[in-house]
């Protein structure tokens, strides 16, 4: 990506009111993950908020969605597509609450890292667990996405001990379009 462009700019500029380091874009481990040309509008979440996806990974959804619920499965959506200023807010109320950069990055990536730029990740939860919770493994939705989601393009993004010091989030999952043949509602 050129230095010059206008996504890194935003991205910079969103490190530098948060107060990220300089040389954070250089030091992360995390790819850089722009924002895509086409989002279209999913079902609302959870919590009644719009969501959108990539028109590939949001077709891969419904397609796991409608299969989990075939082998008598919940999964619902949390979130979605968040852009750079969404993630800078995020990151913005969790210093005001008094926590440290470097808890929040530990459970948020910073601004222009986050899979959820792309359109094609998702937070995923199920009936009978809290949102966002590490108990989530041990739903039988959990049980049903490590078995199957990969057949929909679909993988854990953030596993025990993952390379990028993300702490473990089993509800997160990301849409790799190479993975999965688009089948057509």
């Amino acid at each position: 990506m050129n230095a010059l462009s206008p996504y890194l700019q935003r991205v910079q500029a969103a490190h530098a009111v948060l107060g990220i380091p300089a040389d954070y874009l250089s030091r992360c481990t995390q790819p850089l993950c722009e924002e895509p040309p086409e989002l279209v509008a999913t079902e609302t979440d959870y919590y009644g908020r719009p969501q959108q996806l990539t028109p590939a990974a949001f077709a891969a959804w419904s397609s796991m969605k409608r299969a989990a619920r075939a082998d008598g499965v919940e999964v619902f959506l949390i979130s979605a597509f968040r852009s750079v200023q969404y993630q800078t807010d995020l990151i913005a109320r969790k210093l005001e609450k008094g926590l440290s950069l470097s808890q929040i990055l530990a459970v948020n990536a910073a601004p222009g890292f986050s899979e959820h730029h792309t359109g094609r990740a998702l937070d995923l939860g199920t009936s009978g667990c809290e949102a966002l919770v590490e108990s989530f493994e041990n739903t039988k939705a959990f049980q049903w996405l490590n078995l199957e989601a990969g057949k929909y393009g679909f993988t854990l993004s953030y596993p025990r001990n993952n390379p990028w010091g993300i702490d473990y989030e089993p509800w997160h999952w990301c849409f790799e379009q190479h993975q999965y043949d688009i089948e057509q509602p």
